[in-house]
């Protein structure tokens, strides 16, 4: 049986607000507490996959981000009670 997230890939590109990805960092931080590796990439997939796909359901799920105001992460700033996770992409190497 193939699985889903063994399935071909595709890039897609995100922009979005930067809280927005702190966020989502956050989220990846939250899953290595629970003792999951995993990316961002699989945590938007993971959403993806058990969003409703009711018309009036996703209109909703709009209206209420657009609705947020700008301090609505602002508690994500120092979340100290989840371990650090190695940022993505390749490593830069240091020069002493």
């Amino acid at each position: 049986m193939e699985l889903l997230w063994h399935q071909q890939r595709r890039a897609t590109s995100v922009v979005w607000p930067e809280d927005i990805d702190r966020r989502l960092n956050i989220l990846v931080r939250a899953a290595a507490a629970a003792g999951e590796r995993t990316s961002r990439a699989e945590i938007l997939a993971a959403f993806v996959t058990v969003a409703d796909v009711d018309p009036n359901q996703v209109a909703g799920l709009l209206h209420h981000y657009r609705r947020l105001p700008a301090d609505a992460l602002a508690d994500d700033e120092e979340r100290d009670d989840l371990p650090v996770v190695r940022p993505p992409g390749p490593r830069r190497a240091t020069s002493d």
